[in-house]
């Protein structure tokens, strides 16, 4: 079966990411297709390189960025929501006068037309946070 991935909320906030990234990591296990991980509203800070968790708590951003190098994920972050939490990549940082980027690894930013592509691409799309 071929899987298209929602994450709603941040890597701290709820549940939601560490769950999405465990179904992930089973469904590639039993041998399915993740077709896109499509990070939407709080769910964009799962892409910032700039997250530094405790030495005895988890990483989750780079647990992304690793499980993306391993399978060739396609880990995308909402361009406007990034943008309203201060996530961007080089050429957004360069368009938008920014000195710096801060997008993790792995991650990508692109528009919700990703999001309606998964959609209409996978056999199910599986939604993580309200």
């Amino acid at each position: 079966m071929k899987f298209g991935i929602l994450v709603n909320e941040g890597p701290y906030t709820h549940a939601a990411s560490d769950t999405a990234y465990q179904f992930v990591k089973a469904a590639l296990a039993k041998g399915h297709e993740i077709y896109r991980v499509f990070f939407y509203h709080d769910g964009v800070n799962n892409g910032t390189r700039l997250t530094v968790p405790p030495q005895d708590d988890r990483n989750v951003v780079k647990r992304w960025s690793e499980l993306a190098a391993l399978h060739k994920l396609d880990l995308v972050v909402c361009i406007a929501a990034a943008q309203r939490r201060g996530l961007m990549d080089a050429a957004e940082a360069k368009r938008n006068g920014k000195d710096a980027d801060n997008i993790a690894p792995g991650f990508r930013i692109s528009g919700l037309g990703q999001l309606i592509e998964a959609g209409i691409q996978a056999d199910r799309l599986v939604v993580f946070g309200g």
